[in-house]
């Protein structure tokens, strides 16, 4: 139960979907309630599709690149850390490649926002994708790695809730509650990021 709460909160805090939701509801402000649900059912699949991928297929990308389990959480704990500063900074939206001109682009172009840049690079980032081939490498065993799966599943169920809920969350808490509410993340997000790096550092030196 520890490592499931584990991963459920260090996912859910790195992926931070409520700071998505403006994005989200820029996005679809044109679509009906249905199409929105929609769009929020296949973000929420693409980045279930991303995590497992990332998941299962990340050792073989260490292997293949020989990059050690090191260098992964500093390289991670890095862009972690970097994440939890532009939530902290109110720029997290810029930090993941978008703008306002950017989602009005994407409005008037994109067929499908479900992807990209929903799931991709929005949601499912480098911080999420690191993360979990961080936990691919820490924890081996059927019994562990069924409940990172669990984790994961939980974690998209989780994103899909919030994302179907972007309107009613705007009307509730306003612009001012979600920046609030990402500044907090956003530190959590930073201390996940500085403990990746501290365990690596340690296991490097072999301090005790």
């Amino acid at each position: 139960m520890d490592l499931f709460l584990v991963i459920c909160g260090a996912l859910i805090s790195v992926m931070n979907p409520l700071g998505t939701v403006p994005i989200f509801v820029g996005l679809t402000q044109e679509h009906t309630t249905s199409e929105r649900n929609k769009i929020a059912f296949w973000a929420s699949f693409n980045v279930l599709v991303i995590l497992l991928i990332s998941f299962f297929a990340g050792k073989f990308i260490l292997i293949f690149f020989g990059i050690t389990l090191n260098s992964l959480k500093i390289a991670g704990g890095l862009i972690i850390i970097f994440s939890g500063f532009s939530l902290l900074t109110g720029a997290f939206a810029k930090s993941k490649g978008m703008s306002k001109d950017s989602v009005q682009e994407d409005i008037n172009t994109r067929p499908d926002i479900s992807l990209t840049p929903l799931a991709l690079p929005m949601i499912a980032g480098p911080g999420a994708i690191s993360l979990l081939i961080m936990f691919n490498q820490e924890h081996t065993g059927l019994v562990n790695v069924m409940i990172i799966l669990a984790a994961i599943v939980i974690s998209t169920l989780f994103v899909f809730l919030i994302l179907r809920s972007s309107f009613v969350i705007v009307k509730a808490m306003g612009a001012s509650g979600i920046n609030a509410l990402s500044r907090i993340i956003g530190f959590i997000v930073i201390a996940i990021g500085v403990e990746f790096i501290t365990v690596a550092i340690t296991s490097i030196f072999h301090i005790k």
